[in-house]
């Protein structure tokens, strides 16, 4: 197990980690499959160098992939051709399949395209992207408050994969509500999972939450039951890539286990997520494309094999939280709680 040194807590308004810059002409974007090691950023200047950088996970997390694709649309325009935006969306629309932030913010970026003049595209374009990038901040910092006030005092939470500030526009969605009760003296301790296979607890939450100055210790997957069974966990709190219509949860694969094993302990399970993440297009969480990824990401690590030669592996990406499962929905537009269809409904849409 790791544990973080002592640090002074960075405020919540600041964001410790530079990791998606805008320069106008192009998108630096920090390399995540690279951390912790090292610090190194991806140069993006076209639509579909977003598209590979999104694809290939050097930037994940939903709130993210629909920010980076907004700033590929606005790389797109820049040559003053509507032409060249409308070719760009579905190259970045393929990037990933789950995640529906990107199809919100490719829809966004479309329409406010087609709303003037050629000549205004690049300003037009990099304006409506830079907005989109503030929002999701904006959205980051409002889940983080309404999270916070469902904390008890002192508390010791668990959280899955990453949903802080790599994974967003700011300081994250998960890891947001965790930094906000941190320092309102709701949370005393984070018990971040590895989650296998791409590690991102590990590489990527754990070093957010050092950087944070966050008290944390590390917990392989398939220690949290022990850990609910014989510690005091007060909350299970991750983040979501797309949530259905009756308010089932998409996330990192691994999310529906926590989900089952917090209710058989009696555990509060919350899902941070923006508005945006809501897909009212797709009834139930069984309707949602679970992206396969390649089984190399599960028979090696980092190059190295863990695996006999020729082994055979399933990649599953995702999985789905049945709504049941689920104590309450932290949105920028109210908190879902029971988590439910109705309850989704009136959240989000009635605060439009």
């Amino acid at each position: 197990m790791t544990k973080t040194t002592k640090k002074k807590a960075v405020p919540l308004q600041e964001d410790p980690i530079r990791h998606i810059v805008w320069k106008g002409d192009r998108l630096d974007v920090i390399d995540q499959r690279l951390l912790p090691r090292q610090v190194r950023y991806v140069s993006c200047r076209t639509a579909k160098e977003v598209a590979q950088a999104t694809s290939d996970m050097v930037l994940r997390g939903a709130p993210l992939i629909g920010c980076a694709a907004a700033y590929g649309m606005a790389l797109a325009a820049r040559r003053c051709r509507l032409k060249d935006v409308v070719a760009a969306e579905p190259v970045l629309r393929r990037a990933r399949p789950t995640a529906v932030n990107l199809m919100h913010a490719l829809d966004l970026m479309l329409a406010v395209a087609k709303t003037g003049p050629e000549a205004a595209l690049p300003e037009r374009m990099s304006a409506a992207a830079v907005k989109y990038f503030q929002d999701d901040l904006a959205s980051n910092l409002r889940m983080a408050e309404l999270g916070a006030a469902l904390l008890e005092p002192g508390s010791r939470v668990i959280t899955y994969c990453n949903a802080g500030a790599l994974a967003t526009a700011g300081i994250g969605t998960a890891v947001g509500m965790i930094r906000a009760g941190y320092l309102a003296g709701k949370v005393s301790h984070v018990y971040p999972c590895e989650t296998r296979p791409y590690l991102q607890g590990s590489r990527l939450t754990l070093w957010e939450l050092m950087q944070a100055g966050i008290p944390a210790t590390l917990i392989t997957d398939n220690m949290a039951a022990h850990l609910m069974k014989t510690r005091k966990i007060d909350a299970v709190i991750v983040g979501s890539d797309r949530i259905a219509a009756n308010a089932d949860v998409c996330n990192k694969i691994g999310t529906y286990g926590l989900a089952i094993l917090a209710k058989h302990h009696d555990i509060p399970f919350y899902v941070v997520a923006p508005s945006t993440t809501v897909d009212f297009s797709t009834p139930s969480g069984d309707r949602i494309p679970i992206e396969e990824r390649s089984i190399l990401e599960v028979v090696e690590v980092f190059g190295a094999p863990i695996a006999p030669k020729g082994a055979k592996a399933h990649h599953f990406a995702f999985d789905v939280t049945p709504h049941e499962l689920v104590t309450s929905i932290v949105t920028e537009k109210g908190v879902v709680s029971p988590a439910d269809g109705e309850n989704l409904r009136k959240a989000v849409k009635s605060a439009c």
